[in-house]
């Protein structure tokens, strides 16, 4: 019977029985095969091994993402349910988001760094109050998330173009070309 051999580090268990301590210590990569009869019976690793493990499981039990998320994320709001009209409707005046917003906008892909402010909820709502379109409670909340995310990043003090400047034409003649 063939079998796969995950190190490269092979011993007897005999030889490992008699001084475990030192053969663990000098395994490259911090794990060794232990056989039986010809055939791997067990695999023993160092502590400093396992802890790279245990943090490679971990890493790897999270949803792969390029958003790395506070821990507030990862935990389920224990919030009194808030009350949603079924299906599509109007933005009315008291319309608010779920309790766990901010996480839900960073499983949409929008990281916001601060909570809505009651501003920020007042202008969204009276903008679309206006327009009178109907949408899903998710809807209205991805729309929220994505006017956050717009609205605070045209805030961020980046300076803006100034429409009045003349541009000046580039004077040198490219290699190549005649002039």
């Amino acid at each position: 019977m063939s079998s796969r051999i995950l190190t490269s580090n092979v011993i007897g268990i005999d030889e490992f029985m008699r001084d475990h301590a030192s053969v663990l210590a000098r395994t490259e990569g911090g794990a060794i095969a232990v056989f039986v009869n010809n055939s791997p019976a067990f695999y023993a690793v160092t502590p400093q091994r396992l802890e790279r493990l245990l943090a490679l499981e971990a890493q790897l039990s999270r949803p792969a993402s390029d958003i790395a998320l506070d821990a507030q994320f990862y935990e389920e709001p224990s919030a009194a349910p808030v009350n949603v009209p079924m299906g599509k409707f109007a933005m009315y005046a008291g319309w608010q988001p779920d309790a766990d917003f901010q996480r839900l906008a960073a499983l949409w892909g929008i990281a916001l760094a601060q909570p809505v402010t009651p501003e920020e909820l007042a202008s969204f709502v009276a903008y679309w109050q206006a327009e009178g379109k109907v949408f899903h409670h998710v809807q209205w909340q991805q729309k929220l998330a994505r006017s956050l995310q717009i609205g605070r990043a045209s805030q961020s003090g980046a300076a803006k173009r100034d429409i009045n400047t003349l541009s000046e034409p580039d004077s040198q003649i490219p290699p190549g070309f005649r002039g």
